[in-house]
This record gives structure tokens, sequence and C-alpha cells, in this order.
């Protein structure tokens, strides 16, 4: 305050003048030019003497009663610490003496800080290196040491006992001093008396015997300590501490030793999930992986076979629901049915119509690699983790979770989910005894339990008339006569394949059935299913009541989208699915082929197919433009079915039996059967057997037009035309296999036809 004074003496009067000249500037100004009056502003500093001015006062006033409040602001603050330090340290000595020489301590201390509470601490003499478990001794140390700038490191265990009995539990410290020369440390009350000192050098404690600690402590100390440095505690006794070579920061190392028979909770690893909540079932499931397809279908091994052609190094990774291996579906309702063999069901091999035997597995499990050791393998490989569902789809950030809990990020993804049985509604509200007598037929595990009620029950009706309905019927018939059972099978529809064939050639299939020895119950729609006096009574709308042993549901498939919430996929509203384009892309690394697939095709616009050449067909093609072709979908799939040995067709487009239909159909021969056929081609599944050949050098047969059919119609073998605004958009071959490169070919043309007889003779039906 008085050096503003004093300055402010030196500056006035010249402020006083400068004033004054200002002034008299401004009135001569004014008598010259009056109108600048009001433009002119007066000063207002004084010009008579030093002190004379009111406002000069008031401003001296103002300075002086700040400066006067900020330092008795100042005084009372650090008064009112020093009387608070010294406050908290009598107190802390006023407490019972749980440690002679902690107590002896704190009182030097407040001793010295009555001397000069600014003065530094005094370091503690280095005490023996060896561990001390004390008793309360009379021996203290002294603070006259000399402050060193590299002094040795000086260790001392202090574990402390209490000389009477105390609310608060003991606690063991193990404290590591060192003489220090910084600004002293002012340690805030603690809930526990701890003896700590700071170290600004990286410390090892020497560990100590575990069975002297649990001789001496009884409940380890669990309140935390008030503002106190970082506290590194640990379950194992008073295990050595090594702490890493970092910036010097003042830490007090306590260890907290539980009971010997058990372990408090509180000290327990931060995160148990890690460690002990892994399973071994989980240590083979990778965490990363280059190509990762979701369901162990046909679809999916026809990717990774795709992706491994094109890139001989890929890692592919298959995760499957199921407990099997990928597998082909069609076996399970067509030729396991006709083995011979007891044990079908185990070996799941089969002899095709050419009679040659294989395996319903694509590869054995030789073939795969290890999901552990998938990252691992020189040349990659194809794995396959079983028994794994993916729950949750993170399309953001490329990852999927299981529902193990476990997650896998990739790179590029591949859905081929398939989809689910559909079941009837009525049966699903019939109650548990329906439900549980209820089949729903699509996997391996439904094959052997169906195999094994054929031979319990004397009873079996079919729902369905489509594809799986009627060939499980022709199958089961078969085997009527030697399991003395009776097989049914009813449908709403008039005929077997009611919804893809032409009307008279579904009538003509539906009599071809019967004679497997199938009850067939056209016209059938199911009202209510009830299970009453040991039998399935199926009510149809009819008033027609069915009674059975066992129902088999063959109503269609529901396809598996249950991904596209989580991923951030839409779902086709008309034909159900996942919407890709025409590359079968979902989004810009997720891919969709299958059943699940609803694809662009580039010649019959939107679609979604469920069969096993779709399923290949689609699946390659994933595969590849995974790899990075960017192929669009335009090879027409096919799809077979075969009513027994003697009855088979091929078809391919779209077949539906609303559509427009021009039949040509010629006698069949000995070679015209299904069986006839695979022995041709050398194997069971046709589809395997296509290739993509373009049929434009094929010509037309030059054999005679066909003769008039007789009075009594036999359907033998022909082709089915499905037409559009003239335009054949679907084939059938009905007893003619081997000549699907015709057939799409005809499709990818997309012409119009006035005689279809004539393109009826590139398939050369005629010919003996």
């Amino acid at each position: 305050m008085f050096k503003c004074k004093t300055v402010w003496n030196k500056l006035a009067p010249l402020a006083r003048a400068s004033s004054t000249l200002c002034l008299q500037n401004a009135r001569k100004a004014v008598l010259r030019h009056g109108r600048r009056l009001d433009m002119v502003q007066k000063a207002q500093m004084s010009s008579g003497p030093t002190g004379g001015s009111g406002e000069n006062t008031l401003y001296y006033v103002l300075v002086g009663a700040t400066c006067l409040a900020g330092g008795v602001y100042t005084y009372r603050t650090v008064s009112g610490d020093k009387e608070r330090y010294k406050d908290r340290m009598i107190e802390i000595a006023s407490r019972p003496k749980q440690q002679p020489q902690a107590a002896e301590a704190v009182a030097e201390v407040v001793a010295e800080s009555k001397e000069d509470a600014a003065a530094p601490l005094e370091s503690i003499p280095e005490p023996s290196p060896e561990p001390v478990i004390s008793e309360p001794v009379a021996e203290e140390p002294t603070p006259t040491a000399p402050p060193v700038e590299e002094p040795p490191v000086s260790e001392a265990l202090v574990v402390s006992t209490e000389a009477e009995p105390v609310a608060e539990a003991p606690v063991i410290e193990t404290v590591v001093e060192k003489p220090v020369v910084e600004e002293p440390v002012v340690e805030e009350p603690i809930t526990e008396p701890i003896v700590g000192a700071s170290i600004p050098e990286p410390i090892v404690t020497e560990p100590v015997e575990a069975s002297v600690v649990e001789s001496i402590i009884e409940v380890p100390v669990t309140e935390p300590v008030e503002e106190a440095p970082a506290v590194i505690q640990s379950e194992e006794p008073l295990a050595p501490v090594v702490e890493s070579e970092t910036e010097p920061t003042p830490v007090i190392i306590a260890e907290h030793v539980p009971e010997a028979s058990s372990v408090s909770e509180s000290a327990a690893d931060p995160e148990p999930s890690s460690a002990a909540g892994t399973t071994a079932a989980d240590l083979d499931v990778p965490e990363n992986v280059p190509y990762l397809l979701i369901g162990g279908g046909t679809a999916s091994f026809a990717a990774a076979r795709s992706i491994r052609a094109r890139d001989p190094g890929a890692r592919v990774l298959i995760v499957t629901e199921e407990s099997d291996f990928p597998y082909m579906r069609p076996p399970l309702s067509k030729e396991l049915w006709f083995s011979d063999d007891p044990k079908v069901t185990e070996t799941l091999r089969f002899k095709q119509w050419n009679g040659k035997e294989r395996s319903i597995y694509f590869q054995p499990p030789s073939f795969y690699v290890s999901p552990a050791d998938l990252a691992k393998v020189e040349n990659g490989g194809v794995a396959v983790l079983t028994g794994r569902k993916v729950v949750h789809m993170d399309a953001r950030g490329n990852k999927v979770k299981l529902s193990d809990g476990s997650e896998i990020s990739y790179e590029k993804c591949l859905i081929a989910t398939g989809g689910v049985p559909r079941n009837l509604q009525v049966i699903d509200r019939a109650g548990q005894e329906v439900t549980k007598r209820t089949t729903l037929f699509r996997k391996i595990e439904d094959f052997r339990s169906l195999e094994k009620i054929t031979r319990e029950v004397k009873s079996i009706a079919i729902i369905g008339g489509g594809f799986l309905g009627s060939e499980l019927a022709c199958a089961m018939g078969r085997r009527s006569t030697d399991l003395g059972i009776e097989v049914i099978q009813m449908f709403p529809e008039k005929g077997n394949m009611g919804k893809v064939l032409p009307e008279y050639l579904s009538n003509w299939t539906t009599e071809k059935v019967r004679q497997e020895g199938v009850n067939i119950i056209p016209d059938a729609v199911v009202k209510n299913v009830s299970y009453k006096n040991d039998k399935l009574e199926i009510k149809l709308k009819d008033g027609r009541v069915v009674k059975t042993d066992h129902i088999v549901a063959a109503v269609g498939l529901e396809p598996s989208v249950e991904l596209a919430k989580s991923g951030g996929l839409e779902v086709d509203s008309d034909f159900g699915g996942y919407r890709v384009n025409a590359e079968l892309q979902a989004r810009s690394n997720i891919w969709v082929a299958g059943d699940a697939a609803c694809f662009y095709d580039i010649n019959l616009g939107r679609r979604r197919v469920e069969h096993h050449d779709h399923a290949v067909v689609s699946g390659r093609l994933a595969g590849e433009n995974m790899t990075g072709a960017n192929k669009p979908y335009w090879h027409q799939s096919m799809f077979w079915s075969d009513l027994g040995p003697d009855v088979g067709y091929e078809a391919i487009g779209i077949v539906d039996s609303s559509l427009p239909t021009v039949g040509v159909f010629a006698k069949a021969t000995a070679k015209d059967t299904p069986k006839a056929a695979t022995e041709q081609s050398g194997t069971g599944i046709r589809s395997e057997s296509e290739t993509e050949e373009v049929a434009g050098a094929l010509k037309a047969g030059t054999a005679a037009p066909p003769p008039p059919m007789q009075q009594k119609e036999d359907y033998g073998k022909g082709v089915i035309f499905y037409l559009r605004d003239k335009v054949v958009i679907g084939i059938v071959l009905w007893n003619v296999f081997n000549r699907m490169p015709i057939a799409r070919k005809i499709i990818k043309d997309g012409d119009e036809h006035t005689d279809l007889n004539e393109v009826a003779k590139l398939f050369n039906i005629h010919e003996d």
C-alpha cells in the first residue's frame, strides 16, 4: 500500500499538469470555433494542490481497503491451517498407543512443528535390512541422518499388534522409507494408523512367510484409507511387489492378508470373468477370421470350397448350430430310406440308384482343421465350429456374438442360416401330448428319430403334398409292408405337387404315389388335432376324422432371419429372407446364400428358392464374390425330386401351377428313369454333375413328330413349359435327364415362342 502511495505522489503532478494544459487548449478552441463546444469533453481531473481533490481521496480509500482485506484473509488462512495441523497431530498422539515408536514419532513431529512449521522433515536413519516383526520396544529411530543425493534404500517391515483391545482391526503394512530432500509431506487424518513415507524411486519389498502372518493376523482391514496415495493390494500374503521404472510418485504399499481359511471377496481379481470364467470350450473359438460363414449347410460348404479355390491360402470358419459337419439334406428324405443297412442311422451311408455307396457328409472330419489351429495352419484351411449359434451381429464393428458369449471378428461374412420347418397352428395350440408326437423334418436328428418311430408305431400321417411330403410318403410307403405300418398323406390340393405341376400331371403323380402303398387324402384342410385314447385325432374341415399314432408336418420352410435386426439387414416382405442384390450382397462385407437369400434374378426378378442346387450355386457365387469376383446371379439353379426309382423330374426357373403351361410328352423307355440317369452320370446327386455349359451349339433332334397321344394318357416322359406373356420362365423335365443346360439357355434368352413343339425337339424326347 505504501509503494502505491509513493508511485502516485510521483505521477499525480504530471497528470494534473497535463489536465490543465488540455483544459486551456479546449478553452482556446471554443473561442475560435464555438460550434465545436458539444464535441469537446471537459477534463475532470483536479488542477489544485496535491491531495486536494475528492476523487483522489476516494481512490485511496478503495485501494487501501482492498489491500487490507487481502492481507487479513491471507493471515487468517495461514494461521488457521497451522492451528488445524497442530490439533490433528495432538489428536493422533492422544489415541491409544498401538505402537510406541509411532506415538513418539508423532509427538516429535508436533514439537518440531511448534518451532518451525515450514522446516523440512528429517529422514529416519537406515535400520537393519532384515524384516522385523516387532513387539513394543524402547528403541526408536532418531531423525539425525543428513540428506544425501543417492542414499541406499532402507527397508523396514512393521507388523503391528494391539497392546489392549480396540474396535479397529489390526493391519499389516510394509513400509519403505528413504531420506528425502523435498518439501515436507503433511499427512491428512486417516481412519487407521498407517506408517508410511514418500519414496522417489521404484522399490521391492521383501516377502514374509505366510505362516508367520497367519499366526498374528486374524481379520483383514477392509476400510479404505482417506485421501491416501495409490494403494496396491494383493491376495498373496506379503508377496514381493515390483514397481516398474516410471516417474517417481509417492506410493503406500499395503498388503492386506485374509484369513487362511478363506479369501476376502473385496480382494478378489477385479476381472474374474476374463480368467476364471473362461471355459475349455471357449479356447477353440478364434478371435478373428478373414472369412466367417454362418450356417453349416450346403451353401456354406459350397462357399468355403469356392473361396479356397480362388484363394488357396484362405482361412475359413464355419459356425453351425448343429453338432454335425456339413452334409447334404436330399438323401434324408430319399435314398437313406431305401438302405438295407440296419445301422444306417449311425453310418449315414446309402446306395444311390446307380448302386454306388457314399456318405451323406460332403467331406470326412479329416478334411477340416481345428478352429483353434485355424490361424496357425500354414496354408489356411476350413474349420467348423459346431454346437454354436450366432445370436448377434455387429455389422459396423464386423463382429458377431455366439450363444456361449464369445465374440468373433471377421473381414468377410456369409449368412447361410437356411430356415426352420413350419408347423400348423392347430398343432401348436393342441397341447404337449400332440406336439411331442409331431415331427418337423429337417435335420439328421429328425431322420434318426423318425426312422426309429416307424419301427414302433402302427400308423404315420404326413401332412403336406409338396416335395418333402411326397418324397417321405413314397419312401415310407415302400417300407410299409415290411414294417407293418399305415402311411397316410393328406394335403389341401387336389393332387401331389399340386402347386408345381399342372393338374393333369399332378393327378397322374398321385396315382403313382398310391401305387407305392400310401393312403392319399386330397382336399384335406386340418381344422383340429387332439390326443384321445392313445391316438392322435386329426379333424378335417369337411368333418372327416383321421386317427394316427404320429404326425409328420411337411408344410414348408420359414427362413431364418434372426440376425436382421442386430445386423441392420433388410427382410423382404413378399418372399421372406434377407434382401440382397444380384451379387448376393446384403451390405458392403456381408453376403447371403441358400434358402435365406431373397436375391434379384436378372432374368426373372426377385426370388427366393429353397432347393439343394440353389444352395450349391448361390453358395459358390457368394464365395467367388467374397474374394472379389463381383459376378451377378445369372445362373439358373435347378431342383429335382424323385418319387421312387421310376419317377423323377428336374425343374428350373419359376414353376407355378397357376401359370399357363404347355406340355409335350413322349413314350418312356427303360432308360428314362432316375435310376438309369444316375447310372449314366455316375452320381446320385444330379446337381453335382451339372455344368454351366451353354447349349447354343445344340441342335434340335431330327426325330419324327410325336404320334398322337392314345386315349389312355401315359406321361412317361416330357417337357412342361411355364409361360408369362408368351415367354418361357420355367421348365420341368419329366423323366428327362441331363438336358438342363438347354433349359437354362431357353430361359436366359427370354424369347417369345409361337410353337413350343419345335422348342421341345431341342431335348430329343422322341429318341428311342
